[in-house]
């Protein structure tokens, strides 16, 4: 009698059970389908406005709730943050009063600072009328609502340091510690420019506290664990999207004066 040994039999349990057939072929299990991503994670990728426009599609009561209750928990988050930092603008300043507001400014250290590290200080150039220049104020303003830790101040550039050539605007100069941490020339002339890449450099530069950002502020009730995992993750994103930047390093940048009694103090070897 012919066996088959693909038959699911008692006489062929046995048979293999002795290794005379062989065992019969397992059916691999049915991978499970991934997880749904969490509300929160979903919301926390959308913007007040966001979240308010979608509260207001949703006509499941239940949800309708969840979302305002955490629109509201976000919005209480940032008005707090608002009122805990000291900026969150942009200051326009005189040439008399760049050494006050930008070089002394970036030594004072955040209360409760205990690293002392000072206070990171983006001091922009531009001239009114040059589209990237127009474009990255835009940026500026942005960046100094959403780390209001930073102090962020503009003025014109020619105004600032005389005879500056157009093809130099706008121009970044960061501070920390009363020390330049970098400069940024020509902003935007290579290839319009995102702000993502302007707010990576400011970070990478030290400029801009991540922690202080609405980044950090958002994964203020999260474990250490994602937390540790946010950090590895963002810091590969604000290297990838800095790559490649117009940057210069500072050189022979130090303050002086047409007039010794006066506050501005200015004379850029570029």
């Amino acid at each position: 009698m012919a066996v088959n040994p693909n038959e699911d039999t008692e006489f062929n349990d046995a048979l293999r059970k002795y290794g005379i057939i062989p065992p019969k072929e397992t059916t691999p299990p049915t991978p499970s389908p991934p997880s749904s991503p969490k509300l929160h994670d979903v919301l926390d990728d959308l913007t007040l406005e966001e979240l308010k426009e979608l509260g207001e599609e949703i006509t499941d009561e239940d949800l309708d709730r969840d979302i305002d209750s955490y629109r509201r928990q976000r919005l209480a988050q940032e008005q707090l943050q608002q009122k805990r930092a000291r900026f969150g603008r942009v200051y326009p300043i005189g040439r008399d009063d760049y050494t006050r507001e930008v070089t002394e400014a970036s030594k004072i250290d955040e209360e409760g600072d205990e690293e002392e590290k000072g206070t990171g200080v983006i001091c922009f150039l531009y001239k009114d009328g040059i589209p990237r220049s127009d474009r990255t104020f835009g940026h500026i303003h942005t960046l100094a609502s959403r780390y209001p830790h930073s102090k962020f101040v503009s003025i014109v550039g020619n105004k600032c340091i005389a005879d500056l050539p157009d093809s130099r605007v706008p121009m970044l100069i960061v501070y920390r510690k009363g020390e330049i941490r970098n400069q940024l020339i020509a902003w935007g002339a290579d290839r319009e420019r995102q702000l993502e890449e302007l707010e990576a450099l400011l970070i990478l530069c030290g400029a801009l506290d991540i922690s202080r950002g609405p980044l950090g502020e958002r994964r203020a009730t999260d474990g250490d664990d994602s937390e540790e995992e946010d950090d590895d993750d963002t810091s590969s994103r604000m290297r990838s999207a800095a790559t490649s930047t117009n940057t210069r390093a500072p050189k022979n940048v130090r303050a002086q004066s047409k007039k010794d009694d006066s506050d501005s103090e200015f004379e850029f070897d570029m």
